[in-house]
């Protein structure tokens, strides 16, 4: 049995997780593990963030006829 397509989150959706791991993180009284997994949980986030915005800029670069890249 296939298990179903897991669909990737969007970016703004990542965004809004990471401001929500920050703020957990500036909570008193959170556990150095704890601290550690949301830092961890964030640094993936980060990476998720980065190759999002990647993709975008190589889409919004064309090639025109002549073979040069332009901005789209």
């Amino acid at each position: 049995m296939e298990e179903p397509q897991k669909q990737e989150k969007s970016l703004e959706e990542a965004f809004e997780e990471l401001d929500a791991l920050a703020e957990r993180l500036e909570e008193k009284g959170i556990s150095l593990d704890e601290s550690f997994r949301l830092y961890k949980q964030g640094m993936d986030l980060l990476q998720f963030c980065s190759r999002q915005i990647d993709t975008v800029e190589k889409k919004m670069l064309q090639i025109d006829e002549n073979g040069e890249i332009s901005e789209f």
